[in-house]
């Protein structure tokens, strides 16, 4: 079975580099290695555990790995597959690197920010 390197980035510094399999998600891996994570439904319906991409590799023909510095809508369909439809992400947030990690499997070595922040990026607060 093929896994990726998906490295996780909290806004305070920290980092986790975990192994995930295709098979499994993102959340799933991270809480597997005892990383604390937010979510809420585990159906891609809420949007809590909400990531932003930050880079993926993309297999070259020649079989090695690049670097692809533009994230957008190809760049999520490159890194992660979703294991059932997406409902809480929009296309404008799919188009500027948004993934739901409790339905989200890799599909490419990854960075994912991570974080409640990344979910307040999303939706605003009007309780604010």
């Amino acid at each position: 079975m093929t896994s990726h390197d998906v490295t996780l980035e909290w806004p305070d510094g920290r980092t986790l580099t975990l192994e995930v399999d295709e098979d499994e998600t993102i959340l799933g891996a991270a809480e597997c290695d005892g990383a604390v994570l937010p979510y809420g439904c585990r159906t891609g319906a809420c949007g809590t555990c909400s990531g932003r991409l930050l880079e993926v590799e993309e297999a070259r023909p020649d079989g090695e790995c690049d670097a692809d510095g533009a994230i957008d809508a190809r760049a999520v369909d490159d890194a992660v597959a979703y294991c059932r439809l997406s409902r809480a992400l929009k296309d404008r947030h799919r188009a500027a690197g948004y993934v739901l990690l409790c339905i989200a499997s890799p599909r490419a070595d990854c960075r994912i920010a991570v974080g409640s922040s990344v979910h307040t990026e999303l939706v605003d607060n009007p309780w604010k």
